[in-house]
């Protein structure tokens, strides 16, 4: 059992330390959701083993309590959006760990608009500005429920709760610079100005010269 005061682990690392197409998808999965560590790979990981585990084995099973087990699980994974709203037992052994942390705080914070990254909607969590239905959360790997989207923003005394915050408004001064460069590449600079005048000159006086040669030849 081991003592109740010490913490156990809640996930299993790799088999092996050393394989290179495991540690290029840890690579790209760290970049991708702002990850801190490996270890939130191998906890979602270790997550979707399980659901998976537990799927084989109420599929094998008829009894009611097996049914009732089974309607727990895609009850669960449907209410937090990891397996779709028609999804069944089977679709469970098709899962992948992208379904598990496209689940998480972190990750829907970035997707709504409410932060520049993934790594930018870490530290808001973390900082205490971010709250889902009225609560504050900082814990980014916080598993979103369906019903709780629409219910995430900022804490109600938060700095970022104002639109017109500097981390906010990056996006709309990003919209205003386009017209101005649009804008500017109508209209020539000063030395393709100059440089047009000057060749119109020059055509001016080359015709000059040989309206002279020829009155000189008549």
């Amino acid at each position: 059992m081991g003592d109740p005061r010490k913490q156990r682990k809640t996930f299993s690392g790799p088999s092996h330390p050393w394989q290179k197409q495991r540690l290029e998808e840890e690579s790209v999965l760290m970049k991708e959701y702002g990850l801190k560590n490996k270890k939130e790979i191998w906890k979602a990981q270790s997550h979707l083993k399980n659901f998976a585990h537990l799927a084989k084995s109420l599929v094998k099973l008829t009894s009611k309590q097996a049914a009732l087990r089974e309607e727990e699980l895609l009850t669960k994974l449907r209410s937090t959006g990891v397996l779709d709203g028609s999804g069944t037992t089977t679709d469970i052994l098709t899962l992948s760990v992208r379904n598990v942390l496209n689940r998480r705080l972190q990750t829907v914070v970035y997707k709504k608009g409410y932060a520049r990254s993934v790594s930018q909607a870490r530290q808001f969590i973390t900082h205490g500005h971010i709250t889902v239905a009225g609560t504050k959360v900082t814990i980014p790997s916080y598993v979103v429920r369906i019903n709780e989207e629409d219910e995430i923003g900022f804490v109600s005394n938060s700095t970022l709760a104002d639109l017109d915050h500097p981390e906010r408004a990056v996006k709309d001064s990003k919209e205003s610079e386009a017209p101005k460069e649009e804008a500017s590449k109508g209209t020539p600079k000063k030395g393709a100005r100059e440089s047009s005048a000057k060749e119109s000159s020059e055509k001016e006086e080359s015709k000059k010269e040989e309206a002279a040669d020829a009155e000189d030849k008549e």
